[in-house]
């Protein structure tokens, strides 16, 4: 079949709004026509090339973005179980294989199936199922391509949904909402009555505010320097807000008596190693400091190990918010129809498929939290 989507071709240049070949789902894997893809700012790090090394000009191949997104089943390959035409899915980029050690142990979002989500070619064979109009085989995105009308993925890569929940908001759920919730929720572990930082409140860090504020923190700080966005956070739980690490350091201290923060967030568009040695300083004895955003590739820390040390710190990544797509995303959902979640109120724009490059601009211009294409407009 033949659908759209938007191509990057080379690293730098725009998305490019093409026609492509769409080969049928073989074993293993599920036809998906997309309602609704939210634009990450980890799509920007993939067209800009931040993730290769700088003398790779090109991606190995042509590639389609995209990979939070929502849609409905419209074909399913042979050995494909829980799945049928008709059902709203919502992306996974971790995929679930369910049998490795990490899946096993409950950490389904260190999947070892999911490790090669950059690669490309179909996590089942290796082949491929997109084809561009010059007969050149298309990669997409974390294996799932979700800047596309229709798309073909792994039945790992999609989690089923209950279909009254709108499509549109349910988008997010497939990355910006687990990735900030859990960042706060799991691998800060945030209780009641803490006080909590958040650097950076685009999609990621404005979904931490909501994880801190819906697991109890007394004092959620949102750093930002867009005033938009500092703004915008006070109506998704943020009780201060500052411009910057260094106005945020003397308000964190006033507010906890010189404890500072319980834990630190820190979800930039892009982190820097001036990022982490801000967000430490912000982070009490014994707190957690999570680094949830993107670096550049070749981006070195530099850090006083004695701070960590004596001063029993903790410093960690996630991935996916350190959430498990299979049980987590349902979990989300729920939250969204018991009100306690705002996903609507997180979509600051909606835009057409040929608008994408329109769209990135105001993510790079601060003007959006989550901008969404809507396969429907």
């Amino acid at each position: 079949m033949k659908s759209r989507a938007a191509i990057l071709r080379s690293y730098g240049g725009p998305w490019s709004v093409e026609e492509f070949e769409l080969d049928p789902p073989r074993a293993g894997e599920v036809l998906v026509e997309m309602a609704a893809a939210g634009l990450c700012h980890s799509d920007e790090h993939i067209r800009q090339g931040h993730l290769v090394p700088p003398s790779q000009r090109e991606p190995a191949a042509p590639t389609i973005g995209g990979h939070e997104g929502s849609g409905v089943v419209v074909e399913v390959g042979d050995g494909v179980t829980g799945l049928s035409p008709g059902d709203h899915v919502v992306t996974s980029f971790v995929a679930v294989c369910g049998q490795c050690r990490w899946c096993s142990s409950g950490m389904e979002y260190i999947c070892d199936a999911g490790a090669g989500t950059m690669l490309p070619g179909m996590p089942t064979d290796g082949t491929f199922r997109h084809h561009g109009g010059d007969g050149r085989d298309l990669a997409h995105v974390s294996k799932i391509g979700a800047f596309a009308e229709h798309t073909v993925v792994a039945a790992a890569s999609l989690v089923r949904i209950e279909p009254h929940l709108p499509l549109l908001p349910a988008a997010l759920l497939a990355c910006a909402v687990p990735t900030g919730y859990g960042s706060a929720a799991y691998r800060a572990g945030v209780r009641g009555g803490d006080t909590v930082v958040v650097i950076g409140v685009g999609g990621i860090g404005t979904a931490a505010v909501q994880g801190a504020r819906i697991n109890g923190a007394a004092r959620i700080v949102a750093v930002d320097p867009v005033a938009f966005k500092r703004e915008s956070a006070r109506a998704f739980g943020a009780t201060h807000t500052a411009a910057s690490a260094a106005e945020a350091f003397d308000m964190v201290c006033d507010l906890t008596r010189g404890v500072m923060a319980d834990a630190v967030v820190v979800s930039p568009s892009v982190v820097t190693d001036g990022d982490v040695e801000d967000a430490l300083r912000l982070t009490r004895k014994a707190g957690t400091c999570v680094l949830t955003g993107m670096s550049v590739q070749g981006t070195r820390t530099r850090l006083d190990p004695q701070d960590l040390m004596l001063m029993n710190k903790g410093l960690c990544g996630t991935v996916f918010g350190s959430c498990n797509p299979r049980t987590d995303i349902p979990l989300l959902a729920g939250l969204y129809e018991a009100g306690r979640l705002q996903l609507d109120e997180m979509i600051t724009r909606r835009y057409r498929l040929d608008d994408i490059n329109e769209a990135y601009d105001d993510l790079a211009a601060g003007r959006l939290i989550r901008g969404v294409i809507d396969f429907g407009r």
